[in-house]
């Protein structure tokens, strides 16, 4: 997928988003914030915001930065900010999350929800994240993931030439993004319903990342 496929999808998406992923999908939402441990200050990224669900989960002394390539989502997203008075979402922009508009280190956490599977070059997102977040921060991602169990996994590999059309991987494989990216996860935990998405928590170990410039892609 590239990013004018993306932006066709979501925008037919985001009149009925809430209600087709909002329940669903808010599990992971309030399970990945718990483990995020905001304190006092802390400067949170949200990757792929979208219309904002989760917005109203952040703690309100934290400042909260959201960013989405669909306008259409994004305007949904201005809407909840203004309606449920959200003073610690700081700002939300229209972006291309592999090529951010942040310098270096502006943010403590980066987190993106149900954004990796959807990304036309998910390391090069990765790079990105890392870029922008802190040296020592905290990466937080989740996401489904190609199934292990081999009837699950077969499935999703017969519907992935729809993705397209459904704006996502459906058969999108964690074993090559770890190693395409180096993350340092830490923690790996499943949520929503039967446990079929997978929560990451990584250290964002700058060191690291630079000792291999060549796995996380080019702008």
């Amino acid at each position: 997928m590239d990013i004018d496929v993306i932006q066709r999808v979501y925008r037919r998406y985001a009149q009925g988003y809430d209600v087709y992923f909002g329940a669903l999908l808010q599990p992971g939402r309030k399970a990945i914030i718990e483990k995020m441990h905001c304190r006092p200050g802390d400067r949170i990224l949200e990757v792929g915001v979208g219309t904002g669900l989760s917005l109203p989960l952040y703690p309100p002394d934290v400042r909260v930065t959201g960013i989405d390539i669909s306008r259409e989502m994004l305007a949904r997203a201005h809407l909840r900010k203004h309606r449920l008075r959200l003073h610690h979402v700081s700002s939300l922009r229209l972006m291309n999350a592999e090529s951010m508009q942040f310098p270096d280190d502006s943010f403590d956490k980066v987190v993106a929800m149900y954004v990796v599977s959807v990304a036309p070059n998910p390391a090069r997102l990765v790079s990105e994240m890392r870029r922008v977040c802190r040296s020592g921060g905290e990466l937080f991602m989740v996401n489904h993931f190609r199934h292990a169990n081999p009837v699950v996994g077969g499935l999703e590999r017969l519907v992935a030439p729809l993705s397209r059309l459904m704006g996502f991987h459906p058969d999108f494989s964690l074993e090559n993004l770890l190693q395409e990216t180096a993350l340092d996860v830490e923690e790996r935990t499943p949520v929503n319903m039967l446990g079929y998405w997978t929560l990451l928590r990584a250290r964002n170990d700058k060191i690291a990342a630079e000792r291999e410039p060549s796995r996380f892609g080019t702008a």
